[in-house]
């Protein structure tokens, strides 16, 4: 009998331990809305990306992060010289954006150059209307453009740049998702589809509202 009441107690114990273990987890992982929507992890965590910057708009504008990113965003990092990467890239982010339209949301699309030598805000504007009217083209100087790819871990490198006047650019190939605030919360990789990534991007949005 007494062995019986000791392990009552003791399953007892166990459970108020569990109990209490729950609720600090649901607390832990309250504080984040985005959690339910996110497929994985990244080193240090999706807020160390991103950084404050100002830099020249295609239309000529100065323009810092908190003008840019007024709504959510999906940021491309590459070069309009590009032979096929960056053309298919964002073509699959503007016909997402176009089926999130379609649903009433309104997400917008953001390309930073990597080759800001080739890259005016001309050639830019060109390049961002072959994809979506209100699509943000954004270059600067070397320096400025280096600080913008470091704060999102955006790896980049001409390639003969002083040699040949057609040089390609090696560079990662990640869309983020930012939101108002620059706040990055999502990675979309080169592989996925259009569909796929009107529906992640859904459950973001519903998170925020």
């Amino acid at each position: 009998m007494a062995d019986r009441k000791l392990l009552m107690i003791g399953t007892a114990a166990a459970v108020a331990v569990l109990v209490a273990g729950g609720v600090y987890l649901s607390v832990g992982s309250g504080g984040d809305e985005f959690a339910q929507c996110r497929a994985g992890t990244v080193a240090g965590g999706l807020d160390s990306f991103g950084t404050d910057f100002t830099l020249t708009a295609e239309d000529g504008q100065r323009v810092t992060a908190e003008q840019v990113f007024t709504k959510p965003s999906l940021l491309y990092f590459g070069y309009t010289f590009c032979p096929d990467v960056c053309p298919l890239d964002n073509a699959r982010n503007a016909e997402a954006q176009a089926i999130l339209a379609e649903q009433g949301e309104d997400v917008q699309l953001v390309f930073v150059t990597v080759d800001p030598n080739r890259d005016t805000p001309e050639v830019l504007a060109d390049f961002t209307d072959l994809f979506s009217d209100d699509m943000i083209g954004l270059t600067g100087s070397d320096e400025e453009i280096a600080a913008v790819n470091k704060g999102w871990r955006n790896y980049y490198k001409a390639n003969d740049e002083e040699d040949d006047e057609y040089y390609l650019v090696d560079h990662m190939t990640n869309t983020y998702l930012v939101m108002p605030g620059n706040r990055t919360v999502e990675y979309f990789p080169r592989d996925t589809s259009p569909a796929e990534m009107a529906d992640k991007l859904g459950c973001f949005l519903d998170a925020a509202a």
